[in-house]
């Protein structure tokens, strides 16, 4: 999910081949992610954004991309010991991952929460050093860009975590399908803004 080193990785993949194939993973991971943003920015668009059906239909797209994912790396055919092996039950959970992972960043762009993307964060530290009111007592904005990186940190320390327990890198997947499936529960249940 970070595509400016996916980017990087393709160019130094590009620039020697057949050192590594750790650069076709990126390009994979890369081409999904613009496809989905593409598909799911036309989705909210055309449905308008903030409709509570559309935020549902968005997060259990999202959940049931990440369960074809987990599924594969669950019942799917075990890879091989190679390291750098290039297959479809490698290829496609990554695929499938990145391109649902868009659909949070179209939904906080489409929201206007632009400072909770999980995605990029690297606009999200600019503008929060750059903030002439940074050390104002009261900054929301502040306060959501440090939010942003914090949580996704201890996200990803949990994550890592987790997918070097037993329960590996499927098990983690199962659980964010869960926990996007508890987010289609909260759109369902959101009060409504009053006209």
């Amino acid at each position: 999910r970070r595509f400016s080193g996916n980017t990087v990785y393709i160019g130094i993949g590009l620039a020697a081949p057949r050192e590594s194939q750790r650069w076709i993973k990126s390009g994979v991971s890369l081409i999904s992610f613009c496809i989905g943003s593409f598909c799911f920015s036309r989705f909210h668009r055309f449905f308008s954004p903030s409709r509570r059906w559309v935020l549902c239909a968005s997060f259990l797209i999202q959940m049931s991309l990440i369960i074809g994912a987990a599924s594969i790396l669950t019942w799917g055919p075990k890879s091989a010991t190679v390291k750098d092996d290039i297959t479809w039950n490698v290829l496609v959970p990554i695929a499938l991952v990145a391109f649902q992972s868009c659909g949070q960043a179209v939904t906080s762009r489409a929201l206007k929460f632009n400072a909770l993307t999980s995605v990029v964060l690297t606009s999200i530290y600019c503008d929060l050093f750059s903030d002439a009111e940074l050390f104002t007592a009261h900054n929301v904005e502040r306060n959501r860009r440090v939010g942003a990186p914090v949580f996704l940190l201890c996200g990803a320390v949990m994550g890592g975590w987790l997918a070097h327990s037993a329960i590996g890198t499927a098990g983690v997947l199962w659980i964010a399908a869960g926990l996007k499936g508890i987010v289609v529960i909260s759109w369902f249940l959101w009060p409504a803004e009053k006209e």
